[in-house]
């Protein structure tokens, strides 16, 4: 199973081989933020009948998917929220400085936690790259959940991804070609009695292989689970946005609302809850 949204940690590692830049190669291996930035505001539309101007992004990490929000709409705004300032720093020097004046007047990379009260509002939030798994127990979970809710506007839709499978019962470890270097997702445990479960990212690059870039030790929540957590919290309908199957049995990137899913080894989708 390739997973291809996790979460950016900040791992803080000397780089094994010249030039290596693990933000970079992070987004090229797993990001796509104008696709997401997109989808965000299309999905928002058909629920609501109007355009999103704002939105929030929790465990920003780079702030890549405000940048291109804000590059989207002359109207857009784009807050981004992260406990950690080295992938905002990143994020600020490599993405934000080369935005357009007005741009960066539309954008903030905040150094601040997701739990929060004074996280700013917005029409769209989204918590993605699976980030919110590093809560274990239902009432941090749901603490958060109902941190989103209170922060949205009114008619605020938020945004979730989560994925499972059989497969992430399993010990493994999946690799991704891509020019100049090989991605590596890699999954080291499963706990039954907690769901808890460790993954790594690694990557070769120049004929080294660099183990352990980002690490994340989470729960791996189900969509039944988080879907009456949602609701807890005060979300009046969650939909589930399934990804679609590409002819050689991957994940094809399309994601489509639907009543039921497919068994299969990984799947990927999006909770989308209306307050």
């Amino acid at each position: 199973m390739t997973i291809k949204r996790s979460r950016v940690s900040s791992r803080k590692k000397k780089s094994k081989t010249s030039n290596f830049d693990k933000y970079e190669l992070y987004s090229r291996a797993v990001q796509s933020p104008k696709n997401d930035a997109r989808f965000f505001g299309r999905v928002y539309q058909e629920i609501r009948g109007k355009q999103a101007s704002i939105l929030r992004e929790d465990f920003c990490g780079t702030g890549a998917l405000c940048v291109e929000w804000v590059k989207l709409n002359g109207r857009h705004k784009a807050f981004g929220v992260d406990l950690d300032p080295e992938p905002l720093d990143y994020g600020r020097s490599r993405y934000v400085s080369k935005l357009t004046a007005d741009q960066k007047k539309r954008i903030l990379l905040d150094e601040k936690n997701v739990l929060s009260k004074d996280v700013p509002h917005a029409d769209i939030s989204v918590g993605l790259n699976f980030s919110y798994f590093l809560f274990k127990k239902r009432d941090d979970l749901r603490a958060y959940f109902a941190n989103a809710h209170q922060a949205l506007k009114s008619g605020g839709v938020a945004f979730f991804d989560v994925f499972g499978g059989s497969q992430c019962y399993d010990a493994i470890e999946d690799k991704t070609r891509h020019a100049g270097f090989t991605y590596y997702w890699e999954q080291t445990g499963f706990d039954p009695v907690s769901n808890e479960a460790q993954f790594h990212i690694h990557f070769r690059v120049g004929g080294k292989k660099i183990e352990r870039v980002f690490s994340y030790d989470w729960r791996l929540w189900s969509i039944p689970e988080l879907r009456e957590l949602l609701a807890e919290a005060g979300f009046s309908k969650v939909h589930v946005y399934w990804e679609g199957t590409a002819k050689d049995g991957t994940g094809n990137g399309v994601f489509r609302r639907v009543q039921e899913g497919e068994a299969c080894l990984s799947w990927i989708a999006y909770l989308v809850a209306e307050k």
